[in-house]
């Protein structure tokens, strides 16, 4: 080393701490399972007539996670109902299709082809039996009523009801089936009785039917989604 040369003092490159090396491992891991989980997401069409308040349940289960790995990704009406305004309210995209002879060819041209599931929540129209065959084993209904007791042409909402207190019967309850080109014929996915007592009306039977469906659907969809 000659005189004219300097010492250059030697820069120590600091180590990583080892908690920020986790945290960014962390990261890394949790941005793969975000990814895995939207690409394996299951698409769900609901169907509606009415109110909605089946599909608010669907939309609140999702939300909570009870309904797992899954989204609304289309709602489809009828008629016009307050169910589409549920779905605004979501960001939900809905779409009203008049009921009538061409409901189910028109319902075909917009359902998407990555549908997982189509859901019937509150819908009073009968598809037609190519329809149920094409989606055969992902449509699936709920029914106000044990079937196949007060199933078939006609047998909805207060109609079920009014059969059950005139029959005398000593329970009702709800039933979420496969969809098949018969009415209410479709395979039983998940069934919950409760008991019908002297002092019950139609509409009280009502109201303790709401009480089941709302507590049978989202374990019925988690079931058929493969949850």
């Amino acid at each position: 080393m000659t005189a004219s040369a300097s010492l250059r003092p030697q820069q120590k490159r600091m180590p990583l701490q080892s908690g920020l090396v986790n945290n960014i491992q962390s990261l890394v891991k949790v941005s793969n399972l975000d990814k895995a989980h939207k690409i394996n997401m299951k698409n769900i069409v609901i169907l509606v007539s009415g109110s909605g308040s089946n599909l608010q349940r669907i939309i609140d289960t999702i939300d909570n996670g009870e309904i797992q790995n899954a989204k609304v990704s289309l709602v489809v009406a009828d008629r016009e109902c307050y169910g589409l305004e549920r779905a605004q309210n979501h960001n939900i995209e809905n779409i009203l299709i008049p009921r009538g002879k061409n409901f189910s060819s028109e319902l075909s041209k917009i359902i998407p082809e990555n549908t997982d599931l189509i859901v019937l929540a509150g819908f009073l129209s009968i598809l037609k039996p190519e329809f149920c065959e094409n989606w055969s084993g992902k449509i699936i209904n709920i029914h106000p009523a044990l079937l196949p007791k007060y199933g078939g042409k006609g047998m909805w909402g207060h109609h079920v009801h009014h059969a059950v207190i005139e029959a005398k019967e000593k329970e009702s309850g709800a039933t979420v089936h496969f969809v098949t080109p018969g009415i209410d014929e479709g395979e039983a996915i998940l069934q919950k009785s409760f008991a019908v007592t002297e002092d019950d009306t139609p509409e009280t039977v009502a109201e303790k039917v709401h009480l089941v469906e709302y507590e049978i659907f989202p374990i019925a969809i988690n079931k058929v989604l493969g949850n």
